[in-house]
């Protein structure tokens, strides 16, 4: 039976300036959350938490950006909140995640709220590199299990479009775990309509290994503006992954020690792909595979970020993001850790 971890274009990313902007992504995780299937007393606290987070934005650094995200695993709906900040970070990141401490006055009663009314919580903050904050609810007590994976990503369309043209899959198929992220040619609905094509052939062909399923694509985006595809294959008891890559997506395999650069030959799925080839690198538990767009920069260095790779891929997503977004493109981040 397939998993389908996401599919649709289900990311939101808000500005967070001012009060007005807090009440909006309130206003709409509540219609989320109870389009998904939240009871009133969960989607009170998703807005509750939305609150808590974008306010906390405003108080200690003036701006930020905060991500609402649906996620979802077979019958279960859950919601991911992302708050990230370029302010001046918090000293004592321990201490303020207690629950009731707070220097101001909120409905929560300080960012100890976000930990304890979230399903699942991680944190990161350093001094003179901001903030950042993953919550994950959901609408169901049992939960989501990842089956040995943990994903974090962040999607958003460049600047004046309503439309993302990057897109990412993740599904499993006979204990397979496949991760895809395609960009569309260009931007805007015709660059969506490409990657959305990819991702829908995922989940249709979810047990093809990489190569394969490449060539596949190339076959089904024939009629679209075609687009970059990087897709990767691996099982929770394997040590292992396979990875095949077309076009400028950026894709390596992270560890404590060392960043393995993984190689996607030219060419655009769905046109010119001349060459599509399958490598097999060493991916042992607690590594992590990134991928991105060019719409982000690759001089990104997870070491400049202490702490940073222990974190929810989630986080490690939304940083990179962050700080190394080019601005003049759709851009697209997939960080997926092999748990220990």
């Amino acid at each position: 039976m397939e998993e389908m971890i996401n599919l649709e274009d289900t990311q939101r990313a808000w500005p967070i300036c001012h009060p007005t902007d807090v009440a909006a992504a309130r206003r709409w995780g509540l219609r989320l959350s109870q389009s998904l299937g939240f009871n009133e007393t969960m989607s009170g606290r998703v807005s509750l938490v939305i609150t808590e987070a974008a306010t906390n934005i405003l108080k200690h650094a003036t701006e930020g950006q905060l991500f609402l995200t649906r996620v979802r695993n077979g019958e279960s709906n859950g919601i991911e909140i992302l708050a990230l900040d370029n302010g001046p970070g918090i000293q004592n990141l321990a201490y303020s995640l207690n629950d009731g401490v707070t220097t101001t006055s909120t409905p929560g009663s300080g960012l100890g709220a976000l930990r304890r009314l979230s399903d699942s919580f991680d944190a990161y903050s350093a001094a003179g590199k901001g903030s950042a904050f993953y919550m994950c609810l959901w609408a169901a007590e049992a939960g989501y299990s990842r089956n040995g994976f943990e994903i974090g990503t962040v999607c958003v369309p460049m600047i004046h479009e309503e439309v993302c043209g990057d897109g990412w899959a993740v599904a499993s198929d006979g204990g397979f775990a496949t991760f895809l992220l395609a960009d569309g040619l260009g931007h805007g609905m015709h660059a969506a309509h490409a990657s959305r094509t990819a991702r829908e052939l995922l989940i249709s062909r979810a047990g093809l290994q990489p190569q394969a399923l490449m060539e596949v694509a190339h076959s089904e985006l024939r009629g679209t503006r075609g687009a970059a595809i990087a897709v990767a294959q691996t099982q929770p008891n394997s040590e292992q992954l396979d990875f095949a890559g077309i076009g400028n997506i950026s894709a390596c395999v992270v560890n404590a020690i060392s960043r393995k650069q993984l190689v996607s030959h030219n060419g655009i799925v769905g046109h010119n792909m001349r060459k599509v080839q399958q490598f097999t690198v060493p991916f042992p538990p607690g590594s992590l595979y990134i991928a991105h767009s060019d719409g982000i920069s690759t001089r990104w260095d997870i070491n400049a970020y202490p702490g940073l790779y222990l974190c929810h891929p989630a986080l490690i997503a939304g940083i990179i993001f962050r700080d190394f977004v080019r601005g003049r493109d759709d851009a697209s981040i997939l960080v997926a850790r092999h748990r220990l």
